[in-house]
């Protein structure tokens, strides 16, 4: 069933960052359809002319998808303020239809962040697909991401034993056993969603800000932490990270993903 987008919308595009590290077991593509396992089901994602063909689509899977295909960004106030950007406005136009994905499960969104601290993107999708298919659920042609619980259940040295550092297994363990109620962060304001996620072991500012960034989808998100995005800041700009932040304001989300798109994809 049709799931219709606001044009322009680039399918190809949008969903690259599935693709681009290797195969993600989690977000799978067959034949140019995008597999994900939704409430035990494998849901199919298709391009379709005015948004995406969706199987099955329901009141279970629609607002999934509309989250992973990053549907509340946005675009059109975003492109309009980027017109007089003169390094970034470049970047959203040659990017026109890009809306970047979004991790629609919170526990899914922080142990994603902790399998990617100090590594290439590459190895810790390596890493991550190793934990999905330990203690993740295979569903046709996908996996599902490993639950809280799951987790919870695991022993540490089981997680070392999947490639995760000792370090990183006790933090992910930790966070699936910690009291924090990850669903209710999304009613709180941006600053207390970082000082709840820093206060765990191991979650610092750069996991905060990605999950501000990539699950809740914050207008203000900003990563100043990460390593490309402060290259394209100096390089693009010529100015540091923090002032270029506050230069972007109010779309320091948007911004950071076209920039890092439009850096990984520049001629």
């Amino acid at each position: 069933m049709l799931l219709r987008f606001p044009d322009p919308y680039d399918f190809e595009l949008s969903t690259g960052r599935f693709r681009a590290f290797g195969t993600d077991l989690a977000n799978r593509f067959v034949d140019g359809t995008l597999h994900r396992a939704i409430g035990g089901r494998t849901v199919r994602i298709a391009p379709s002319a005015g948004g995406v063909d969706v199987e099955p689509l329901d009141d279970v899977t629609r607002p999934v998808v509309l989250q992973l295909l990053g549907a509340p960004f946005d675009l059109q106030a975003f492109a309009e303020w980027a017109e007089d950007e003169e390094v970034l406005g470049p970047v959203v136009a040659r990017l026109r239809g890009y809306r970047p994905p979004l991790q629609p499960d919170p526990f899914e969104a922080l142990v994603t962040s902790i399998t990617a601290q100090q590594v290439s993107l590459v190895s810790a999708l390596a890493i991550r697909n190793r934990l999905v298919e330990r203690f993740g659920e295979p569903l046709g042609e996908v996996w599902a991401f490993p639950t809280r619980e799951r987790i919870a259940a695991a022993a540490e040295a089981d997680l070392v034993a999947i490639g995760l550092t000792r370090r990183k297994a006790e933090y992910a363990v930790g966070l699936a056993r910690c009291d924090l109620d990850l669903e209710a962060l999304a009613g709180l304001d941006d600053a207390e969603v970082r000082a709840l996620i820093t206060a765990q072991r191991g979650l610092g500012p750069w996991t905060a800000e990605w999950f501000l960034a990539r699950h809740l989808a914050r207008p203000r998100a900003w990563p100043a932490g990460d390593l490309v995005l402060r290259k394209a800041a100096s390089v693009l700009y010529g100015v540091g990270v923090t002032e270029l932040g506050a230069r972007l304001d109010p779309f320091q989300n948007l911004s950071a993903h076209y920039l890092l798109t439009g850096w990984m994809t520049r001629p």
